[in-house]
């Protein structure tokens, strides 16, 4: 019998054989598990040049569980897996529009100050630079920046039924619940065995060595929960967002998708990873979060009454109960080294209270950029100019809220989207009054998830604005 070869045969045979080397390579250089999360990786950003919503979990998955991994190959730069699923997820919607499935945009009142900010954020990058030089770094870390942020347009614009928006808050708590869980493995498993797994993911460009974190990093003052976020902080940031979103389903009447218990189980192993990374702010951002919503849901309030009596009699919450009690008396090393950084801020903006000194550095050597402070971050590097700007935003994503809360809350199952989303955000600026990673450059992740749950918030005003005896209709220009 004679053998032909097809014109479609010698080229997928040479690409099957490309492929098979490379994950053969792959496996050699790494092992078997580090291979698998790169390949799946790279499968989800294929699928979701088909599927925008896939991208979309694929960004909160990213976000969750390794927001610091990047592939463990260099192209010019080396891309992070959130790299991937944010371009992908730009370039599926940007083919929308060029393939006319998209012809008109959603439009929100916080979309003019939300570009103002971008444009502030543009200038203030370019007038900065006479202060230190261009790095492909600093660069790279700047655009990832911009492309959060204008990533708020794409949620707004995509997530334009409640069915969408239902699934998205599924998505977002059920991923925050496995970082929890990851927490808590890696926080009880012995710390050589936590400090060998963490160090695994070395391949995918996590850091090595001495990885964990402990409180004011002395091992004596006892370990802080990390999860896969590297810092407790950005992880405890993270599950004040979740939880947040996850707090109206446990007393709501009609919880979405599954039943009340599981929302309460989540929740639960959320507070208890929260619990222990020791992020103080994160803490009080989900309890204030809590709070408001518990006045649309009163049974809340028994639920932060038991967990409150819970963290205050048992033994061994002791602990983090005298951090909180040090932190309010400014006692600890900490909050100390936090006064001393907004002192140091509040010099810098003294001299350029105006536009700043932008992101490549300070210009002069008795300053620097950094304090553990989301607004007085912006100040320094885009002035009291572009912290206005940012202020003005918010303001706007709450004031149309309030307007259209009436509507919101008349449906249960609404208000527990509006008020979860809305408290997500409430919740992170709070945790940006003691910490910066929301707006530090150097926390992709953290900017992201800010960003993303401010157009998700918006998207729910949206949809609320546009329910009439129907529930919703687009309100699109």
């Amino acid at each position: 019998m004679k053998l032909s070869i097809t014109n479609y045969q010698l080229p997928i045979a040479l690409v099957a054989a490309v492929i098979a080397t490379a994950v053969g390579a792959l496996i050699g250089f790494t092992n078997v598990l580090i291979a698998t999360i790169v390949i799946a990786a790279i499968a989800v950003s294929l699928y979701t040049l088909t599927n925008l919503e896939i991208g979309m979990w694929g960004i909160v998955a990213v976000i969750a569980l390794l927001p610091f991994a990047t592939l463990p190959i260099k192209v010019v730069l080396t891309p992070t897996f959130l790299d991937m699923a944010l371009l992908a997820v730009l370039f599926v919607y940007a083919m929308q529009w060029m393939s006319r499935r998209r012809t008109r945009v959603t439009l929100t009142p916080a979309h003019a100050p939300i570009i103002g900010f971008i444009a502030m954020a543009v200038f203030a990058f370019v007038f900065g630079l006479r202060n230190g030089p261009l790095t492909s770094n600093l660069a790279r870390h700047f655009a990832e920046f911009i492309l959060s942020v204008i990533f708020t347009f794409v949620v707004i614009d995509y997530v334009d039924d409640r069915q969408r928006l239902e699934r998205m808050a599924l998505f977002i708590v059920v991923c925050g619940t496995m970082a929890a869980v990851i927490g808590i493995v890696l926080y009880f498993i012995p710390e050589n065995f936590a400090e060998r797994a963490l160090n695994a993911l070395r391949v995918i460009g996590y850091p090595t060595g001495n990885v964990l974190q402990y409180i004011e990093s002395n091992p004596e003052l006892g370990q802080r929960a990390i999860g896969t976020s590297v810092n407790p902080n950005t992880l405890g940031g993270l599950l004040a967002v979740v939880g947040a979103v996850a707090a109206p389903q446990l007393t709501a009447s009609r919880p979405l998708f599954v039943n009340r218990w599981v929302w309460g189980a989540a929740f639960a192993l959320i507070a208890v990873c929260l619990v222990l990374t020791f992020s103080r702010t994160a803490m009080l951002a989900l309890v204030a979060a809590s709070l408001l919503i518990a006045a649309r849901y009163p049974k809340l309030l028994w639920v932060l009454i038991v967990g409150a009596l819970i963290i205050l009699i048992l033994p061994v919450t002791q602990e983090y109960v005298d951090r909180f009690v040090q932190g309010a008396q400014g006692a600890d090393l900490a909050t100390q080294m936090r006064f001393g950084e907004y002192k140091d801020a509040l010099i810098l903006l003294a001299r350029y209270p105006l536009l700043g000194v932008g992101f490549a550095g300070a210009p002069d050597i008795d300053i620097y950029l950094g304090v553990s402070n989301a607004y007085l971050t912006i100040a320094q590097e885009m002035g009291f100019i572009g912290l206005a700007v940012f202020l003005l935003a918010v303001i706007v994503v709450f004031g149309w809220a309030i307007e259209h809360s009436r509507k919101a809350l008349k449906d249960d199952s609404m208000s527990s989207l509006f008020l979860g989303f809305h408290g997500s955000v409430i919740a992170m600026l709070i945790v940006g009054i003691g910490d910066h990673y929301f707006m530090n450059l150097d926390f992709q992740p953290a900017q992201t998830i800010f960003w993303m749950m401010i157009g998700l918030a918006l998207s729910t005003t949206r949809l609320a604005q546009a329910q009439t005896s129907e529930f919703f209709k687009n309100s699109e220009v």
